[in-house]
């Protein structure tokens, strides 16, 4: 069996799907593993210490990839690469299969089997394959840098002798994976910090934490499946956003998180609450790539508001911290492909929850809802 890895062809992706320590674990199970050159260094992966792990180096293109039976990607694969494919060949990678319809119908006329690593099922057999989380967890970590940076004040409490400086207040919408590391994040930096989520449930996650619980009734349960808050009505997102408005103008930073699989991103920052925060204040929107959770956020960019609040909008934040987000995926790759190694070749089994779950196209067909 032959494992091809290519240099990641999107824009500011500083990630790579293995590592060298991966592809020693491949090797050894007996796979041979083929990597283009220069695949891992804007995450500092030298070709060196892949040829040191057992891995073979390759052009890209169809020297690459013709007769692989798996390509690992981080993001989409180059319509070259995916091209240069044979069929029957499986590509895994996260393929954002619900928002983009029409690349898993050029998938299936490929005639490749495609696994989407955001499709994994939420179950606990599956916690080590959990792509999502993984790189969740660097973008929250992130997030609260990034506002540290941007914000003209101190994070903890300082006793000087010039007098004492009060800690800076924080509030993080969404408390999923990113939300929680966001909060930890920001108390480890001293910052006074909360958390909203429409779920009740995490209540008791956000308090471990050192947060305060911000509590609105919504009427009703918020709860999704998967782990996610569902999507809510338009009547629901209105009624807290008076409230919202007060309380997002009590805090120095704002960072938000919140995602509906395969919809745009709720608005949770209306521009009357960027307009109640105070002049140096900032906002990280982690939804900026499906839209953004403030009104005001533009992908990629760092638009100042009218009374100087700071709205970043930056996107693929694991992709900036590219040597550890290439190590937790490459483990969410190798946990996953794992089990269906049998001497050296690859046999998936599409009665398997798991791949059921994540595959997307097989034999020239989209599986929407996963694989039948």
């Amino acid at each position: 069996m032959i494992v091809a890895v290519p240099r990641e062809a999107a824009s500011n992706e500083r990630r790579v799907a293995l590592v060298p320590e991966t592809v020693q674990k491949l090797v050894k199970s007996g796979v041979n593993v083929r990597v283009q050159r220069g695949a891992g260094s804007a995450a500092s992966f030298p070709d060196a210490e892949y040829e040191k792990a057992g891995a073979t180096l390759a052009d890209g293109g169809a020297a690459l990839v013709a007769d692989a039976d798996l390509l690992a990607c981080v993001a989409k694969p180059a319509p070259e690469l995916l091209g240069a494919m044979r069929r029957g060949a499986v590509l895994v990678g996260f393929l954002n299969p619900l928002g983009d319809a029409a690349y898993l119908q050029t998938l299936a006329q490929s005639g490749v089997t495609a696994l989407a690593m955001e499709m994994i099922p939420r179950i606990t057999r599956a916690q080590s394959m959990d792509a999502l989380s993984s790189q969740s967890n660097i973008a929250g970590y992130k997030a609260v840098l990034l506002a540290a940076t941007a914000l003209p004040k101190f994070f903890p409490m300082l006793t000087t002798a010039a007098g004492t400086i009060p800690p800076a207040r924080a509030l993080v919408l969404g408390a999923g994976v990113a939300g929680l590391q966001a909060i930890a994040t920001a108390r480890r930096l001293g910052a006074v910090v909360s958390g909203y989520d429409v779920r009740a449930a995490v209540k008791e996650q956000v308090q471990s934490l050192g947060a305060t619980f911000l509590e609105f009734d919504l009427g009703g349960s918020a709860e999704g499946s998967g782990g996610y808050a569902r999507e809510l009505t338009a009547e629901e997102q209105e009624k807290p956003r008076a409230w919202m408005v007060e309380q997002i103008g009590k805090n120095d930073v704002v960072i938000t998180t919140a995602l509906v699989p395969g919809r745009r991103a709720p608005i949770l920052i209306t521009e009357a609450a960027v307009a109640a925060m105070k002049p140096g204040s900032v906002i990280v929107d982690l939804a900026a790539e499906a839209g953004g959770n403030c009104a005001l956020t533009r992908a990629d960019e760092i638009v100042i508001s009218e009374n100087g609040v700071q709205i970043v909008g930056t996107t693929n934040l694991p992709a900036t911290m590219p040597y550890n987000a290439s190590q937790l995926y490459s483990r969410n790759l190798h946990a996953l492909l794992s089990p269906f190694l049998k001497d050296g070749a690859l046999a998936l089994d599409p009665d398997d929850e798991i791949v059921r779950g994540s595959c997307v196209v097989r034999d020239g067909a989209v599986l929407t809802g996963g694989a039948k």
